[in-house]
């Protein structure tokens, strides 16, 4: 078998999806959260997208903005991709199901193999998985419960699928991440590093590990872009954003930094992970 990362392929598609103007509102699933600047919010998630098609070289595929939906853009919590292989989850909240129908359909034109969670017993938000390139790790948390959990293992046969308890309002992703295709960058909160140390514990792999300042800064997509000859990236928080976990990012010397800001979305509760979806294989067309 191969080292550790080999299986975080080459990309080669992002899926993102359009802002709302009801994120801003707070309407729908949004609502209770805290006052939202839409234009910025628009802003940040525009660079987003031409950070991933311009400096990463992605074909990028924006879904349009639906205003029932208003944590649409959220569509990170709606599969789980390895391969050719998409797992459409059942999110947590009853009033977010309905996001996975245009991620589904998608991924479907992308011809990618469809797995649906049929139990309803199951809940799985797809920021509580992280793809190590060897293994799968599952956060159990207030969105994923053991059966969602169990539905994972069931559809990646191939790698071994361990759950971590979260034991903070977060989820998995937005405590720990991949930073290199050997390397686990986690956030410096208890939460945070009670998370890396069962990870240690259930792994036969061995990883390096990176303590960051900031949780979020944590959340952050390890990515090789399908062009040959160029390196690997880390779209990673930048320090308009975080400032404290800039110093501790550069130690990744492996990777190729690309800084991008999501302060504004943060509010409505999203991660850098939770805002796209990346294709880790050339899908079948």
């Amino acid at each position: 078998m191969g080292t550790p990362g080999e299986g975080l392929g080459r990309c080669s598609h992002a899926l993102i999806r359009g802002v709302p103007e009801s994120l801003a509102s707070g309407e729908g699933a949004g609502a209770g959260l805290p006052a939202l600047d839409l234009a910025k919010a628009q802003r940040e998630h525009g660079v987003l997208g031409g950070k991933l098609r311009q400096r990463l070289g992605l074909q990028l595929l924006e879904l349009p903005p639906e205003e029932s939906l208003p944590l649409g853009p959220l569509l990170g919590d709606t599969a789980v991709i390895q391969g050719d292989t998409a797992l459409i989850t059942r999110p947590w909240s009853p009033a977010r199901r309905p996001e996975v129908d245009g991620v589904r359909k998608a991924l479907q034109d992308l011809g990618l193999r469809i797995v649906e969670m049929g139990d309803e017993n199951a809940t799985l938000d797809g920021t509580d998985v992280l793809f190590t390139g060897r293994e799968f790790f599952v956060g159990l948390s207030k969105w994923t419960n053991h059966r969602g959990a169990e539905i994972v293992a069931d559809t990646f046969r191939d790698f071994a699928v361990s759950t971590v308890p979260v034991s903070s309002p977060s989820h998995l992703r937005g405590l720990c991440g991949m930073g290199g295709p050997r390397t686990v960058v986690a956030g410096s909160s208890d939460a945070a590093q009670k998370a890396v140390r069962a990870m240690a514990v259930l792994t036969d792999h061995p990883y390096a590990s990176l303590t960051l300042p900031d949780d979020a800064a944590a959340d952050c997509l390890f990515l090789r872009p399908g062009l040959p000859g160029v390196p690997p990236f880390l779209l990673h928080r930048g320090g308009g954003d975080l400032p404290n976990s800039q110093e501790a990012l550069q130690k990744l010397s492996d990777v190729t930094l690309v800084p991008v800001s999501c302060s504004e979305l943060e509010k409505a509760g999203a991660g850098l992970s939770s805002l796209c979806l990346v294709l880790s294989t050339r899908p079948h067309s």
